[in-house]
């Protein structure tokens, strides 16, 4: 998955991006921490970013997982993360939603930009039906951005995931293909 535009790349990472991936995570390091799982100590390194894109490089290639990079297109910055996971053919057609965003970048629509180019791509090339997306009650930053591409909400999951070493609740979304077909 590749697209780009004036100021924004949105694609799938490469092996290649190790350094760029490892710099994102450290300098957001504290920002993100209170709305991710806590990460063991080879995620903050280079070698460690290097064997992950190894093997997320095999779910890109098996259509079974998707890590997109946005990237500021002028600077070659790396502002977020975006993540479909536990994708489902048959009978599902369906996957899980997850997204970073630098400090640096928040509120300037990056990621509601990003999003929409890589759902397009989940929906439209990827065939997927259904597109699931958690955020914790108190995100409102991420309530917004899913309510801006069209998400539902479809119920509270109490003790849903594990977010620096808490149990934290999370609404759940949800997100229908309307142009879905099946193919033989």
């Amino acid at each position: 998955m590749h697209y780009q535009d004036d100021d924004l790349i949105v694609r799938t990472a490469q092996t290649y991006d190790a350094h760029m991936i490892y710099e994102y995570f450290t300098i957001n390091r504290e920002f993100l921490k209170p709305w991710e799982p806590k990460r063991e100590d080879e995620f903050f390194t280079i070698s460690g970013w290097t064997v992950r894109l190894i093997k997320l490089d095999e779910l890109h290639k098996r259509g079974l997982g998707y890590y997109i990079l946005v990237i500021d297109k002028p600077s070659g910055k790396m502002l977020g993360t975006i993540s479909f996971s536990n994708i489902t053919r048959f009978p599902l057609h369906s996957c899980n939603l997850g997204y970073s965003l630098a400090e640096s970048a928040q509120g300037k629509g990056y990621m509601t930009r990003a999003l929409q180019v890589a759902i397009d791509y989940m929906f439209e090339v990827q065939n997927i039906h259904r597109i699931s997306a958690g955020y914790m009650p108190h995100n409102h930053r991420s309530e917004a951005v899913l309510k801006r591409l069209g998400f539902e909400r479809e119920g509270y999951a109490k003790d849903f995931l594990l977010i620096d070493q808490q149990w934290q609740d999370h609404v759940i979304t949800g997100l229908i293909n309307p142009n879905w077909k099946l193919t033989q």
